[in-house]
């Protein structure tokens, strides 16, 4: 008796064909992950380190290049800024966009097809098509060299991600849960705050972390919008460290490590919820 309970407890092994799905696993991160590897260690050398010796380990650890480029890249400012219009896109295309979402989802309305349609289809402008006529727009109103005026063409480029998301999000709610709530008496927008928004928390972890990336990483408009250095964000920043003639590598890596390590500890800490939202947008969205 207890011999069968042990063969039935007993882990099969795996087959060959989950070998290979994990060697495949494996090797893509190595591939994501790698990279980052590298650029920490150029980041840690000095230049004659890294030009006789790229892929090598540092024989001595040079933290003041984070110092550095800190100070002589002003990163801080670059990142304040890069904190605020990031920040400001991502509060204002979620909120818009859950009550979009929310209406396309969850109204019964005539137009809420041709709506969602609408919405899709700005995931399909490309951002170089609208640059000049957006910007020849913006100097007239004055909204160029300004935060505002970056935020704008953000919260644009970013409501149509967060309504596709979120919209997957709500439509999987039960509507007994709605129904139940309008026959108690709330309001639509009673069901809105106090229902729909609690329990699409998964769905605003996953479209406000795709926000966050995206608008993270933009170069070319805050390039173009942007004049001031005290206002450039840091992307735009990054590039001064490539000089016409020569470049600082460790300490254009170690501004690289600086700018990136707000998304991997962002993505690390709520790496769950995201695997988990994107599970259920694809399931039942």
């Amino acid at each position: 008796m207890k011999g069968s309970m042990i063969n039935k407890n007993a882990k099969k092994p795996l087959s060959p064909v989950m070998i290979v799905i994990y060697v495949v696993l494996i090797l893509f991160a190595v591939i994501y992950i790698a990279p980052l590897l590298w650029m920490l260690n150029v980041s840690l050398k000095d230049n004659a380190g890294v030009m006789s010796a790229p892929f090598a380990l540092p024989e001595m650890i040079h933290w003041n290049n984070y110092a550095e480029a800190w100070t002589m890249g002003k990163l801080g400012i670059a990142m304040l800024n890069s904190v605020l219009v990031c920040g400001v896109t991502l509060l204002v295309s979620l909120f818009f966009g859950a009550m979009a979402a929310f209406a396309i989802a969850r109204m019964k309305w005539k137009l809420s097809e041709a709506a969602h349609t609408f919405f899709l289809v700005g995931l399909m402008v490309p951002v170089h098509c609208i640059l000049i006529p957006l910007f020849v727009r913006f100097a007239k109103l004055g909204l160029t060299n300004s935060r505002f005026g970056l935020m704008l063409p953000y919260i644009t480029f970013s409501l149509p991600m967060a309504i596709f998301l979120l919209t997957g999000f709500f439509k999987s709610m039960q509507k007994e849960l709605f129904e139940a709530a309008a026959i108690d008496g709330c309001s639509i927008y009673g069901c809105f705050f106090k229902i729909a928004l609690p329990l699409c928390r998964t769905g605003f972890f996953v479209s406000g972390l795709m926000t966050f990336v995206n608008n993270w990483n933009e170069l070319l408009l805050a390039m173009v919008f942007i004049s001031d250095p005290n206002k450039k964000t840091l992307p735009v920043t990054l590039t001064y460290f490539v000089g016409p003639y020569a470049t600082n590598y460790v300490q254009m890596f170690a501004a690289i490590i600086i700018a990136i390590a707000p998304t991997i500890i962002v993505y690390c800490m709520f790496s769950n919820q995201i695997v988990e939202g994107l599970t259920t947008g694809a399931v039942k969205g």
